[in-house]
């Protein structure tokens, strides 16, 4: 089957992956956009996978000003060369990261950074929930655990729907751009001011 440099351009567009990977991944999967996606998304998880403990201590510091200057946010974001840092990829990440930090307002980046009496107290409640709604105590812990994965959603960055694409995390954002550069890209911190808080 003959792919086109459309069809290319377009899964390009899509996944955020080189033209080439988008062509390999078009040719294997004949031409399915789907199977395509799929597999490019397979990919960037294996090359992030392999990336995660390189030492990432290049990247940029992003600030981002909210329309109205009522709400700033902060955040460095890190990767492994100042040749990645500097492209349009890294840099159109990091201002769309800020972005979404000044909307979603997370707390912390993932759930390991989350205080240990912080989330015994959340697990606490979730589980005086689902004991509240009569619900048999062999499925509480069961209950707890997804009520705590809507928590972590909700507090941490990772975690959180991305918000230019509802169907994917934050998370998966971050490795289709690890993927994207070859390189190890990291949320080191972020700090949101809001007026009046």
């Amino acid at each position: 089957m003959q792919i086109t440099a459309d069809e290319v351009k377009r899964m390009h567009l899509m996944t955020g992956a080189g033209y080439m990977d988008a062509k390999r991944a078009l040719e294997q999967a004949g031409g399915d956009t789907e199977r395509a996606v799929a597999a490019l998304r397979e990919k960037g998880a294996a090359i992030a996978q392999k990336k995660t403990g390189r030492i990432a201590s290049e990247g940029r510091i992003e600030i981002y000003r909210h329309t109205g200057d009522r709400i700033g946010v902060m955040l460095e974001l890190n990767c492994e060369t100042d040749f990645a840092a500097a492209t349009e990829r890294f840099k159109s990440f990091a201002h769309n990261l800020a972005m979404h930090i000044a909307a979603m307002n997370p707390s912390y980046i993932s759930a390991a950074d989350i205080p240990p009496e912080t989330l015994a107290r959340e697990k606490a409640v979730c589980e005086a929930q689902a004991r509240g709604e009569h619900k048999p105590e062999k499925v509480v812990a069961a209950i707890a655990e997804g009520k705590l994965q809507k928590y972590y959603q909700t507090v941490c960055l990772l975690d959180q729907p991305y918000i230019r694409d509802g169907g994917r995390s934050v998370r998966d954002e971050l490795i289709a751009c690890v993927a994207a550069l070859k390189e190890n890209v990291t949320v080191k911190r972020f700090v949101r001011y809001e007026l009046g808080e």
